[in-house]
């Protein structure tokens, strides 16, 4: 039975006190007993304090990037090695932000990804199509290729350490609505993209979490699609009550 997984990206915000505050606030109201596993990703600076504070929790933390080399003249970069050095076990690769404002290539994103594999942390593999593929009716396509170039290069006894995160980037911010059955029909497709190319089992087995908005007004009905194991959730995920009330919803 595939995992369902609540992960929180905090993106660009919290410094070290607001932090510490948050998370007190997430292990006081999260519920002891969850169907859901809870990942909360702050920033860079804060990871080692999160992993220390959250250590007696069964809340995992995230990064929110890793560069692909092991190590180097790289400034302002940090490595897996690094990572994994203070207890971070996960990583969000692929984040349509960083397509989007840093221009990653799946190209580079593949090599981040196996990367992160080498050195056993699992990975939350962000894709989606933006507005103009909806429009045109694209969205399938721009999906399958993300997957097929940046992630697909790797062996199948890595699909242990994968979290699929689908993020309709046209849905965010922008106006426009994903609706629930935009969302299942999406995740199913995903999950069969990757039964024809790995198989069935690893099909069933990955946990697809959708990254579209999900707030507390509509996780419960997004959550109780089929094929949808989960939420990256980006703004509601800086609001305690917020987050707790969408874990709540799985």
């Amino acid at each position: 039975m595939r995992k369902k997984i609540v992960a929180g990206n905090w993106k660009m915000h919290k410094n070290a006190e607001q932090t510490e505050d948050l998370l007190n606030e997430l292990i006081a109201k999260l519920p002891t007993v969850s169907e859901a596993q809870v990942i909360v990703a702050p920033t860079f600076v804060n990871l080692a304090s999160a992993v220390a504070h959250l250590e007696f929790t069964t809340i995992e933390v995230a990064a929110q990037n890793v560069h692909q080399a092991e190590s180097g003249a790289f400034t302002g970069e940090v490595s897996a090695d690094m990572l994994k050095s203070v207890g971070v076990n996960y990583v969000i690769l692929g984040h349509s932000e960083r397509r989007a404002i840093f221009k990653e290539t799946d190209a580079l994103i593949a090599n981040k990804v196996d990367t992160a594999l080498k050195h056993e942390l699992t990975v939350i593999f962000c894709f989606g199509e933006e507005l103009k593929d909806r429009q045109t009716g694209n969205h399938f396509n721009v999906v399958e290729n993300q997957l097929t170039d940046g992630l697909f290069q790797i062996e199948k006894e890595s699909w242990a350490n994968v979290i699929l995160a689908y993020e309709p980037v046209w849905a965010i911010g922008t106006g426009e609505t994903a609706s629930p059955e935009q969302a299942q029909e999406m995740h199913e497709f995903i999950r069969e993209t990757v039964r024809k190319a790995f198989g069935k089992e690893i099909a069933e087995e990955v946990s697809i979490l959708y990254g579209g908005s999900v707030k507390p007004e509509n996780a419960k009905e997004i959550f109780s699609k089929a094929d949808v194991d989960g939420g990256l959730i980006g703004g509601a995920a800086l609001k305690a009550d917020d987050f707790v009330a969408i874990v709540t919803a799985i």
